[in-house]
């Protein structure tokens, strides 16, 4: 058993606002109605409905998961999806429409069809919802309950996760003492036992074309960002500033703060806006890890950028991160999000400018360290305020951990096993106001007019 996933699975591409209220839902309306149709149940289908339960009702219409929810219905991916069809999917269908099972089989939907309960929270995570199929009598063809435990993974509640089967990786790892004690032995770096892995995952000869699809994507977010002028949906009336950011640092400007937080900002105001973004690991986290690989790869690669060991270790970081605590908001509040994210930021970049696997180590345990207890309390439901500059702001200090950490021999006292422990802890133990629920922090402070 090894905590290792696959680059492919932890960064996925998708949309925005949320991984875990967005893509997740997608996701789970989609496999419930390929399900049905692989069973031969599909045509006795005549009516659909969907319960969201705990954080998904809670934040629900701010992250877009009615949206999600009905465009997964009819057949859509996150993958391969056309954002703008999918905003507003809901609302359109009002007293009546015919959606498209799968793109096969037609049934009237309602507005209705989407039922809303924030104060009912199911066993196994607080991102539920149930899936109901009828036929034209009103009785149930099928029934399910999914969760959605963040970072677009989806789990039914009677099956594993909705992720292909896994081979065994050749260096199995469950903790970062292992991890490193693997280093050790082998002489190699933290990226090169994940390409090893990797490698029996997807395949070597994939793993280039996986590299360049997924930074592409990243890159493609961050162009997009600081190029599209406007103000963000939802009702905040937030505006977008990565572009005006963008145009005052010019091409000949190099202060680590401003380009770090332009490259943030630039894909957080994407994902707020619903636009195509690479789940790193959450869609609310996104902005950090292409912020400080693009900072790396523009000014501290002297031309030579080797970007597929920057995104091979983040995996492994980021998977340690996802198998011992959680990357799911809801769960483990924003600790488990751009906490996460800061942390796969700073180790990766530690390790593209020569760190040794102990400096690596040290440097994600320095940024998830100085994350622990943050809340996730989006102000009405949007992954907005705080998010987009929480972006930013971590960006920075996944830069700062990866230089304190290449300024040291590697030793200290607090491991990186000690601080994600010690961050499932503070999730146990965080009230449900502070997790994705906004019923608490600056959802409830912030008078919305």
């Amino acid at each position: 058993m090894s905590a290792y996933v696959s680059l492919t699975d932890l960064f996925s591409l998708g949309i925005g606002p949320s991984s875990s209220h967005t893509v997740g839902p997608m996701r789970a309306a989609a496999d419930f109605v390929d399900e049905l149709h692989g069973s031969g149940r599909l045509g006795r289908i005549e009516s659909v409905e969907c319960v969201l339960y705990g954080a998904l009702a809670a934040t629900g219409i701010g992250h877009g998961t009615p949206d999600a929810v009905v465009a997964g219905w009819a057949g859509s991916r996150p993958e391969t999806c056309d954002p703008a069809e999918v905003r507003g999917a809901w609302r359109r269908l009002g007293d009546g429409a015919t959606v498209l099972l799968g793109g096969r089989h037609p049934v009237v939907v309602r507005e209705r069809d989407v039922v809303f309960a924030p104060l009912t929270r199911m066993s196994l995570h607080p991102n539920a919802l149930r899936l109901r199929a009828f036929d034209a009598d009103r009785n149930a063809v099928a029934d399910r309950v999914y969760y959605s435990v963040g970072g677009g993974f989806v789990v039914p509640e009677d099956a594993e996760p909705v992720i292909r089967d896994r081979p065994a990786v050749p260096f199995p790892f469950t903790t970062a003492g292992e991890l490193l004690a693997i280093c050790d032995e082998t002489g190699t770096s933290i990226a090169d036992v994940a390409d090893a892995n990797e490698a029996a995952l997807i395949g070597a000869e994939r793993i280039p074309e996986a590299v360049d699809r997924i930074w592409s994507a990243m890159v493609s977010c961050i162009d997009a960002g600081v190029s599209t002028e406007g103000r963000l949906p939802g009702g905040l009336d937030v505006a977008r500033r990565a572009p005006g950011l963008f145009r005052r640092l010019g091409s000949g400007g190099h202060d680590a703060i401003d380009w770090l937080q332009t490259y943030a900002m630039a894909v957080n105001e994407e994902n707020a806006a619903g636009g195509r973004v690479v789940t790193a690991p959450t869609n609310g986290a996104a902005g950090i890890v292409p912020a400080v690989g693009r900072y790396y790869e523009q000014f501290l690669a002297d031309g030579r950028p080797d970007i597929r060991a920057f995104l091979l270790t983040a995996t492994a970081i980021g998977s340690l991160v996802k198998a011992n605590a959680s990357i799911s908001g809801a769960e483990a509040g924003c600790q488990g999000e751009v906490g996460s994210a800061c942390t796969m930021a700073a180790g990766a970049l530690c390790a593209v400018l020569g760190g040794r696997p102990a400096q690596v180590e040290y440097a994600a345990e320095i940024a998830m360290e100085h994350h622990l207890g943050l809340t996730c309390d989006p102000v009405g439901g949007l992954v907005q305020i705080p998010c987009i500059e929480r972006n930013g702001i971590a960006a920075v200090t996944a830069l700062s951990a990866a230089r304190m950490a290449l300024g040291s021999d590697g030793s200290h006292v607090v491991s990186l096993d000690t601080v994600i422990e010690t961050m499932r802890q503070t999730g146990l133990d965080m009230s449900a106001k502070y997790k994705e629920t906004s019923t608490g922090g600056l959802a409830l402070n912030v008078v919305m007019c």
